[in-house]
């Protein structure tokens, strides 16, 4: 796995819903890319949040790796914009 340096962590965004609230399916050209992820690891300077938590992000952030099958992020703690509740 890994840990991010500094004030960065790494998120895994969530996926974007395919189907409108009537059932209608999007192509997957018409689906925004999500602004909701769980974040995975986080740098040791980084107190806001924590492993697990839902997150808000900027829309354009980070930069997008794949480790193991998995797409994931890692960015910097002030592109998050705010917690789930």
């Amino acid at each position: 796995m890994l840990k991010p340096i500094g004030k960065r962590v790494i998120i895994k965004k969530v996926e974007a819903e395919e189907k409108t609230a009537s059932g209608i399916v999007l192509p997957s050209q018409a689906v925004e890319k999500p602004q909701i992820a769980e974040v995975v690891s986080v740098g040791a300077e980084v107190t806001e949040v924590k492993e697990g938590d839902k997150v808000v992000f900027k829309k354009y952030v980070g930069t997008e790796i794949k480790v193991d099958g998995e797409e994931l992020t890692i960015c910097e703690v002030a592109d998050i914009l705010a917690i789930m509740a």
